[in-house]
């Protein structure tokens, strides 16, 4: 294993404190004034959980775990829903948070469920999944149902977990984007909605972990179809160009080239190891790589984009961004875990 890919934890200490992750960054400098974000603290939760399972990182992983879980116990409201963000005083600045957040909330939870080293870790997070496990019908996005089904995966893997009552929810978000993917779907267009913009292969990764799990080989193949068309779409030539958020990529036009996030190529590695997993194809795996190679150089303005672990907040037409915030050091985090990981995951369709 390649030293690049193992993650490096310095600049995530560096922006957490005791109660979170700081959402925002001057260069390498936390930005308190920011406060923080249920959006980036769940999906770090993802990287703290590793971390506290990894042989050498286990007491700096001990300590993120603790910090984040105990942000997203602030974070639930009574009725299970989440806030999102928090300011910099310990003041909740929002009445209620994102469908985003929600999801993502449901994602890191669900994966602390399965994953966590100590069993009050994961019994916490799955105390707070079968909470907010009522709303998950109430999803209309997209993106938001792909996250809380990323969560659900795991959800429905763990431990203790009440398996029918998450198998329903989960089999609720997996046929609703499948549904989607052939309402949207033509000779052209192999995606589920008319345009895509934002963290566009958690759609395809959802289809696929979700399907698996759940034994819909339907899902599966949609998710394979639209990972096929997503890598057509990105890699030119060897090089990893993702949608960019500045005028995105609708059917029939032109995809943007700038506003390239940090977060696509984290989707991108995840989505292409899990059909990886599944099914030995090697473009998969070839995918993962140029993907994570975007973070080393391998991107269109030839810019190294991570540093003792932090990474700039993306491409944009003047140049990278130099500020390194907490969403975009947690995507290149995800995916250094999802490849120093990568040899020990196996994936099958549940019969």
């Amino acid at each position: 294993m390649s030293a690049k890919r193992l993650p490096v934890l310095d600049h995530l200490v560096a922006m957490t404190d005791e109660t979170g992750l700081i959402q925002h960054a001057t260069h390498d400098t936390p930005n308190r004034s920011t406060g923080y974000c249920t959006d980036d603290i769940a999906r770090a939760l993802i990287v703290g959980v590793d971390a506290a399972s990894r042989a050498g990182s286990e007491e700096i992983g001990a300590r993120l775990v603790t910090v984040y879980l105990s942000y997203l116990h602030d974070a639930q409201m009574s009725d299970g829903w989440f806030h999102n963000f928090m300011g910099y005083d310990r003041t909740w600045q929002d009445q209620r948070g994102t469908p985003d957040s929600f999801g993502r909330a449901l994602w890191g939870l669900g994966y602390a469920m399965r994953f966590a080293p100590r069993d009050s870790w994961r019994r916490v997070a799955g105390d707070l999944v079968m909470r907010a496990l009522p709303h998950v019908e109430q999803l209309e996005h997209r993106r938001s149902r792909a996250y809380a089904a990323l969560g659900l995966v795991h959800a429905f893997g763990a431990q203790h977990a009440d398996r029918p009552l998450i198998r329903e929810s989960l089999a609720q978000l997996v046929g609703s984007l499948t549904r989607d993917f052939e309402r949207h779907r033509a000779p052209d267009w192999t995606w589920c909605e008319h345009r895509m913009t934002y963290d566009n292969a958690r759609l395809c990764e959802a289809l696929v972990r979700g399907g698996a799990a759940l034994g819909e080989r339907g899902a599966v193949q949609a998710g394979l179809a639209m990972l096929d068309f997503y890598i057509d779409v990105t890699i030119e030539d060897g090089t990893f160009v993702p949608v960019g958020n500045d005028g995105w990529y609708a059917r029939g036009g032109e995809k943007s080239r700038y506003g390239q996030q940090p977060l696509e190529a984290a989707g991108m590695i995840d989505a292409a190891l899990a059909a990886y997993a599944l099914t030995g194809i090697e473009r998969y795996r070839h995918a993962a790589d140029v993907a994570f190679d975007w973070y080393f150089g391998r991107n269109t303005a030839g810019a190294m984009m991570v540093t003792r672990g932090g990474c700039r907040d993306g491409i944009d037409p003047a140049g990278v961004n130099p500020n390194m915030g907490a969403e975009s050091t947690v995507a290149y985090l995800l995916g250094a875990v999802a490849l120093a990981r990568e040899t020990t995951e196996r994936l099958q369709i549940a019969r």
